[in-house]
């Protein structure tokens, strides 16, 4: 029997208790490593850990929005565990579901705050951790298909996400010579609580609006999808991947939808 993949790792993960932070710190658990459940979301967080056992979970109040809030998290993993491997940086919100002509501008700042201000301040600090620790660590952070192509989502949103990847490349441009890896995943539409209370819908609505678009037929999207995409880059597996902006979107962002592709009976 192989050894799990984050045996005896320790993962911090921003915006774990629901959607795909929640499912991602079940399947890193899952994989032995020991995870930090960091969110604002107090009674889903501690519930979270409790389901997953006080010997692998334990649950701290963050607001990535707050810079010292993101320091004392830090500082609770390291003193915990005395070590932080795994960073994934996935708290964020939709923002404003506005264009760009109707956007109110203090919505738009609120949105940059926790999407942007809030990864950057997570992998500093966790970097810094790293660094003093000499550890080469990992750090996964969550962007968007919005980043990549117009139109797919509002536009602080979409802003935020484009943001995202720039702290990625930056980081990774930086890290790499403390053996700190750093890559981004952006999935296309997933149903997670987020997504389905912004746009007022169902899981069941979010998954066949997002379906009957999609590239790739014959498969939902879910959030068990992205935390496989982020343990493999949290992974040893990827232990010379770096930079890299990985997307989990069934090709979406790889093909021209207005375009019809030829029917074929082949």
């Amino acid at each position: 029997m192989s050894k799990p993949r984050l045996q005896g790792k320790v993962a911090l993960i921003t915006g774990a208790a629901s959607g795909i932070g929640e499912e991602t710190a079940r399947l890193f658990a899952a994989n032995g490593a020991i995870v930090v459940i960091a969110d604002i979301q107090d009674e889903l967080g501690q519930k979270l850990a409790a389901e997953i056992g006080q010997n692998q979970a334990s649950f701290h109040h963050c607001d990535v929005r707050d810079e010292v809030s993101v320091e004392k998290t830090v500082a609770f993993t390291v003193e915990k565990h005395g070590r932080l491997d795994i960073l994934f940086s996935n708290a964020g919100k939709m923002g404003p579901l506005a264009g760009i002509l109707d956007l109110d501008m203090e919505e738009f700042e609120n949105t940059m705050r926790t999407n942007v201000k809030g990864v950057t301040v997570t992998v500093k600090h966790a970097a810094r951790a790293m660094v003093k620790s000499k550890t080469r660590g990992s750090i996964i952070c969550t962007s968007s298909v919005a980043a990549a192509i117009g139109g797919v989502g509002p536009a602080a949103y979409t802003v935020s996400k484009s943001a995202v990847v720039g702290v990625v490349k930056t980081a990774c441009s930086e890290l790499g010579k403390y053996g700190i890896r750093v890559n981004g995943v952006s999935p296309y539409g997933v149903a997670t609580p987020m997504t389905c209370e912004s746009y007022n819908i169902s899981v069941e609505e979010a998954e066949r609006n997002t379906s009957s678009l999609a590239n790739l037929k014959g498969i939902v999207l879910k959030c068990r999808h992205v935390a496989e995409a982020v343990l493999f880059l949290a992974s040893d597996e990827s232990a010379y991947v770096s930079g890299h902006n990985l997307t989990v979107d069934g090709g979406f962002t790889m093909v021209c939808s207005s375009i019809p592709p030829p029917d074929s009976s082949i």
